[in-house]
């Protein structure tokens, strides 16, 4: 299995100490903000969200913190840690141990987003269509963290991309087990495996006899989240006159839709009803989807458009 590629990633773009450091996925998250923001500054230049320029970073800031971490947070933690919570309560606080769930940080977003219309009195739906707009890059750089991070991977494969990856020693300590290496623990076998030497060279030829190759699919994730539903939401956004909510349900049911096509790449961790729950979840994302394009296309309230054809219109 040599042909393969064997993950060797760690957590730390630099570790100033034994486990403090900067690290990929606090990096990852920084540069989806600040990338959302930009894009979130585009469109008040060009009317394309009831924001204006001056007040996007703030929005941004706030959104980043109550929607983006706290609902992702709460989200993992309700719906794939709660076991752990209820024996430690304060590991709903180790964000930088990782553990954040898309789906609670985008109905985190949604409740930040109706309280922040209502605070201001704007249009949620219209921040909502610029917000899903300039969201997916946040999703992209996630998972290519995650991809860094070696959590969250696929399903066995043969492709000639697959990867294999030391991070499943951690569920499967048994594999380890079969190498002359049984002795090491699994944080400490990627340690060793970027050290390099022939402690390393020989580490990896024992992983490759043991370790499954496996879809890469947080990158595949990244492609579709990141990727696609970008294209489609900007050019939506940008090209299409569309009424207020539109967006927002699009958003909805197309990330829905590519989060199950995803996980049929990846390795289930938890069911529900027989389905991954990723799976049965986006379920849901769905439903809420085709409530806000129902809404949207009943009341069809415009945003200014790009030429300034299209009158403006205040109402939510």
């Amino acid at each position: 299995m040599e042909h393969f590629y064997l993950h060797r990633f760690g957590p730390f773009v630099w570790e100033f100490a034994q486990g403090v450091g900067i690290r990929w996925y606090g990096l990852c998250y920084v540069l989806g903000f600040l990338v959302g923001y930009q894009l979130c500054v585009h469109l008040a230049k060009r009317h394309l969200t009831p924001l204006k320029v001056e007040n996007v970073s703030d929005f941004i800031t706030w959104a980043a913190l109550f929607g983006v971490l706290l609902g992702g947070r709460l989200g993992y933690t309700l719906l794939y840690d709660f076991e752990r919570f209820c024996r430690e309560p304060l590991s709903i606080v180790r964000v930088w141990e990782g553990g954040m769930a898309s789906h609670g940080g985008i109905l985190g977003l949604v409740a930040y987003t109706y309280y922040y219309a209502w605070k201001h009195r704007v249009s949620w739906t219209g921040i909502g269509d610029g917000l899903v707009s300039a969201a997916p890059p946040g999703l992209f750089f996630v998972r290519i963290a995650n991809f860094i991070n070696g959590e969250l991977y696929g399903r066995i494969a043969s492709v000639p991309w697959a990867v294999q990856f030391p991070s499943e020693l951690r569920e499967r300590p048994e594999l380890l087990e079969k190498t002359p290496f049984g002795n090491l623990a699994p944080d400490a076998v990627t340690a060793l495996l970027r050290e390099g030497g022939p402690d390393s060279a020989a580490l990896e030829q024992a992983l490759r006899t043991v370790l499954p190759p496996r879809y890469p699919s947080q990158l595949i994730e990244a492609l579709l989240e990141g990727v696609v539903l970008f294209v489609v939401l900007w050019f939506m956004r940008t090209r299409l006159r569309v009424p207020r909510g539109v967006l927002t349900g699009t958003f909805f049911i197309l990330y829905a839709l590519l989060r199950i096509a995803g996980e049929q790449f990846r390795q289930p961790e938890d069911f529900n009803y027989g389905m991954p729950r990723g799976v049965f979840l986006s379920f849901f994302l769905i439903v809420i989807g085709v409530l806000f394009l129902g809404f949207a296309l009943r009341r069809k309230v415009y945003e200014e458009a790009l030429s300034g054809s299209v009158p403006r219109n205040s109402k939510p």
